[in-house]
Order: C-alpha cells, then sequence, then structure tokens
C-alpha cells in the first residue's frame, strides 16, 4: 500500500514537470491551426461530408429492400439512439481538444492505436471513393425481364463488368480520365485546408438540394409517381419483427453519417471552443438523413411511374441493387424539358456528392500528418499534391474491367465490421475508460451546460449495446462476398479476413508500446495508459491550467456510473 502510494506520488510529480513543459509548444500548435471563417461553413462541411452518394443511391435501394416505409421506423430509432449520439461525441471531443483523431486519443494512451487505423482506413476509403461514387455500382438481379434504357446503358455500356474478379481486363480509359479529374478537383478544394474547403462548400452542399426538389415536382406529376411516394411512406410493420431489417437500418446509419471514421473530429476541430456543439450535433445529423429520406421520396415517385407504364408492381420495376441510384434518377431526367441540360446538372451533382465527401477524408489524413509534425505545414500543398497523385495511381486498379469487384470485397469486409467495432471501442473509451463524468465537465466547460441526460445514458448503455448486437448479428449471418449473380472465388474469401483484420493490428500493438513505455510494475503500466497524457486538455489556452490540476486524479468506474445515470456532471 506505501509503494503504491510513493509511487502514484512521484507520477503526479513526473506528470506535472512533463505538463508544464510540454504545455507551452501545446498552446502554440492550437493557436497555429486554422479556424473555420464561420459557423455556416463548418456545418456546410459537416453536411457536405455526411449526406453523399449514400444518401441518394443507398438508402433508396435499402429501403426499397426492406418493404419500403416500413424501414423508416427502425431507421429513425437507430438515428437518435446510436448516430446521433456518436455524432454529439466526436463533435464534442473534437471541439474541445482543438486537434484532430491522431491526438485526440490521447485521453486514452492504451487505446492510441485507433487513430493509427481511423487514418490508415481513411487512406484508403479515400482511394477507392472516386471510382467507387461515379462508376462502381450495378444492378444486381439478371432474372428480371423489364429493363429500361438506362438501365441497360448503365450495364452493360458503362461499366463493362468482366466476367470475374480474376479477369483483370485492361484499364477503361473514361474511368481513369473520371479517376485523374476527380482527384485534381479535390486537390484544388483542399489546397489550403479548411480556407478552401469552407469556401468550396457553399456550392457543393447546397446545389444538390436544387436538384432534388427539382426531380421531386417532375415525379408527383407523371403517371404513378403518387403511387410511388405513397408506397414509400406506409409502412409494412411485419417487416419490423425481422431482425435483419434492424441490423441494416443500423449500418446505414454508419454509411450515411460516417461516425468513427475520423472525418467529424477533424472538422469540428477547426471549430471555437465556446461553439454550440450539442445544437451542431443535432442539426448536422437531421439534416444528413433527413435528405435521405428525402432523397428516397424522389426515387420512389419515378419508381411508381415506372411501375405505371411496365404494369408491374413497385417491387419488380428494376432490379435492385446500388445501382438503382444511377438507374432512376436519368429515367427521371429523360421527361424533364431540356433533358440533356438536366442530365449535365445531375451528373454535376453526383460528382460534387462524391467531392464533400472526400474533402473531409483527404483533410483528416492531413491533419493526421500536420498536428503530428507542426513544421510540415509549410509544405502542405506539395504533401497535398503527392498524396492525390499516390491516391491516383494507386486508385487506378479499380477503372480496370475487374475493379468493381475489388472493390465490392473491400467494402464487403472493411465497412461493416471495422466501422462498427471503431465505433463500439469509442464509446467504451469515451464513456468508461476516460469516464462519463470528465466528459461531461468538458461539455459544460464549452457550453455551460453538462451533457443531457440522454447522451450520458446512450454513450454508456444503449448505443454500445446496439453496437455490440450488430456487430455479433453480422458475424453470425456471414455470407461469402457476392456481386449480383457472381460468386467470389474461396481465396478472396480468405483475403477479406485478412483485409478485415488488418485495421486492427495498429490497435494492439499501440497497446504493447503503452504498457512497454509505462513505468513501474505491469499492473501500474497497464493503470497508467489509460489516463489522458500531458498533451490531452481543452483547446482554449486560459482553461489549461486549471483543467490540469482539477483532474489530476483519473475517474473511476464507480463515478463513472453515477454520472450515467445523473442529470448533473
Amino acid at each position: 500500500m506505501h509503494s503504491n502510494l510513493t509511487y502514484d506520488v512521484k507520477v503526479a510529480a513526473v506528470e506535472s514537470k512533463d505538463s508544464e513543459d510540454s504545455d507551452h509548444d501545446e498552446i502554440e500548435r492550437r493557436e497555429a491551426r486554422d479556424k473555420w471563417a464561420s459557423q455556416i461553413e463548418y456545418l456546410l462541411s459537416m453536411i457536405g461530408f455526411c449526406v453523399a452518394l449514400g444518401n441518394v443511391w443507398r438508402f433508396p435501394y435499402i429501403c426499397q429492400r426492406n418493404g419500403g416505409g416500413a424501414f423508416l421506423i427502425p431507421f429513425i430509432v437507430c438515428l437518435v439512439l446510436c448516430g446521433l449520439p456518436l455524432v454529439f461525441l466526436e463533435v464534442a471531443l473534437g471541439q474541445f481538444s482543438g486537434m484532430g483523431p491522431s491526438h485526440v486519443w490521447s485521453l486514452c494512451p492504451l487505446m492510441k492505436g485507433f487513430n493509427v487505423t481511423t487514418d490508415q482506413f481513411n487512406k484508403t476509403h479515400s482511394i477507392n471513393a472516386p471510382y467507387s461514387n461515379i462508376t462502381t455500382y450495378s444492378v444486381e438481379d439478371s432474372n428480371i425481364e423489364y429493363r429500361t434504357a438506362a438501365e441497360e446503358f448503365w450495364q452493360y455500356k458503362a461499366l463493362g463488368i468482366s466476367k470475374g474478379i480474376d479477369d483483370t481486363g485492361s484499364i477503361k480509359w473514361e474511368m481513369a480520365l473520371c479517376l485523374l479529374a476527380s482527384w485534381f478537383l479535390i486537390f484544388i478544394c483542399v489546397v489550403k485546408g479548411v480556407r478552401s474547403v469552407g469556401k468550396a462548400v457553399y456550392v457543393t452542399a447546397t446545389l444538390p438540394y436544387v436538384i432534388l426538389i427539382v426531380l421531386l415536382i417532375r415525379g408527383l406529376t407523371l403517371p404513378g409517381g403518387t403511387d410511388g411516394a405513397i408506397f414509400y411512406i406506409t409502412p409494412n410493420f411485419s417487416k419490423l419483427l425481422e431482425i435483419q431489417v434492424w441490423l441494416e437500418a443500423c449500418l446505414q446509419v454508419f454509411y450515411s453519417l460516417g461516425p468513427a471514421w475520423g472525418c467529424i473530429i477533424t472538422m469540428s476541430s477547426y471549430t471555437k471552443f465556446h461553439t454550440n456543439c450539442l445544437r451542431n450535433a443535432i442539426l448536422s445529423t437531421f439534416v444528413c438523413e433527413g435528405t435521405s429520406m428525402f432523397a428516397g421520396l424522389v426515387v420512389f415517385t419515378i419508381l411508381g411511374y415506372m411501375s405505371h407504364e411496365a404494369n408491374v408492381p413497385i417491387t419488380e420495376v428494376v432490379s435492385s441493387g446500388p445501382g438503382l441510384g444511377f438507374v432512376i434518377y436519368p429515367e427521371a431526367l429523360a421527361h424533364l424539358p431540356l433533358p440533356q441540360l438536366w442530365s449535365v446538372i445531375f451528373f454535376v451533382m453526383i460528382i460534387l456528392l462524391a467531392m464533400d465527401s472526400l474533402f473531409s477524408q483527404v483533410e483528416t489524413f492531413m491533419t493526421a500528418i500536420l498536428d503530428e509534425y507542426p513544421k510540415l505545414v509549410k509544405w502542405r500543398i506539395p504533401i497535398n499534391a503527392v498524396y492525390c497523385l499516390v491516391s491516383f495511381l494507386v486508385g487506378l486498379v479499380m477503372t480496370t474491367e475487374s475493379g468493381v469487384y475489388v472493390f465490392q470485397l473491400l467494402d464487403w469486409y472493411i465497412v461493416a465490421i471495422f466501422i462498427t467495432f471503431a465505433a463500439l471501442l469509442e464509446c467504451i473509451m469515451v464513456s468508461w475508460l476516460y469516464g462519463i463524468d470528465r466528459f461531461s465537465d468538458d461539455i459544460e466547460l464549452m457550453i455551460g451546460r453538462p451533457a443531457p441526460l440522454f447522451f450520458k445514458i446512450t454513450w454508456c448503455y444503449i448505443t454500445p449495446a446496439m453496437l455490440l448486437t450488430t456487430l455479433v448479428f453480422t458475424f453470425l449471418q456471414y455470407e461469402p462476398p457476392k456481386y449480383g449473380q457472381y460468386v467470389y472465388p474461396y481465396y478472396t474469401t480468405v483475403i477479406g479476413w485478412i483485409i478485415a483484420s488488418i485495421p486492427m493490428m495498429p490497435v494492439v500493438m499501440m497497446m504493447a508500446v503503452a504498457v512497454y513505455r509505462g513505468k513501474g510494475g505491469l499492473f501500474q503500466r497497464a493503470k497508467m495508459s489509460l489516463k489522458p497524457d500531458v498533451s490531452w486538455g481543452p483547446s482554449e489556452p486560459s482553461y489549461r491550467a486549471e483543467y490540469i490540476k482539477k483532474h489530476r486524479k483519473p475517474s473511476t468506474l464507480r463515478n463513472a456510473f453515477k454520472s450515467s445515470l445523473s442529470y448533473r456532471a
């Protein structure tokens, strides 16, 4: 007992000295970071990141597959109990620390490998994204007889898919040029970080809404359009008894909101310390998912028209699959005045939706580098150029005739498994290891009041339970990857699981490093690695000294439990 007390006193003294030595450098680093020019730019960037092609093509596809309006009920439940709490958690973390993911997780050094994994995941996804957003998704069911001209063109002309992943084929120069143009536009928009991104989003984040409104109006005026809208909003309550519907609702929240990717933390780290992070999280979440439901309504009005024209049920009017959005929307454009003009505007919208999300992912990667090595800030433009060039070169594999199979393999294993696990780990770290009581204090320091009881309960219990359930059922219902009617060879399954395990390697490695670098016995080292290191603290310099003094002793599980059920911090 005496030796432990002596050790703790020594550790406190060392920490005090380390804190004083590092405070000056830490304050300089945080003050040197850019800030959003206005709250509008920040909110538009958040909305631009969350509102991507997943809202336009994946949500209507999932909604159709799960009984139309019935899917909206589990989707809204998962959004409120899982998506919104995770967004608020990440917005608060980024704003409080004023640092990107590479430094935020210094609140729990044992889990610091999580930020390495996040950066690695964003790098992988950004390499795939320009190609996948524009060209990868095809219609899946080849047994349905009714095919529109748009569907024929998309499947057989635009994609030109090979017979399988083994049949690589040649690089399609049209796709390669699209990929090059995508990365060039991204480089231009992120060249100066948040200063240039903040200006670009005024166009990229708002124009898609104008086009969607026009398409909805036109869809409702077409024969059968209102029938499609009614089908969309009419729930089939029997679907609510199927666990698969709830699982897909939870996964769709991740597809659309993008928690646990590090991008929300990065964008929030550039906001001012006393910004109302609760308000921003709620606005961003509901605007994003409201867009998903609105885009679904647009799609179903056109489905109703196509059903009327083909004289078949809405559920059979078009082959299901993520390509739904790229088949339905062109059908709508063909019935507008000056269809060629609207086709150009529509595909500009598609590009803008993709670019918005990529802005945040590229900026997350750049922020991780520049936060770790601040002296490289003057080399931001060359580093950006190299990053975009390497991403283009690596992404060329996706532009081959078998590129869609490669993308599907990565998407099958990384997104559905890693993102869910990462979000679960995030909740546990903040709520129980860092302490929900301390995190609530941090929020009160920023907005003048502690975290609402609803969020404390969801962070500690409901959200982790939902994430764990989703993860377990994902494994239980695992099926080998497939693309439409194509079944992947067995060896690709092995490769897929290796790919899925790679993001977890840095977490395990950094755990070992954190314990190894500690002082004392193994137990003491593990205990110290669960405490925030000296770099953790509020981004506002005037609060740092008082904050470090107040929170010198770590939170306990008992305090976290009490706080999770209390209105006060």
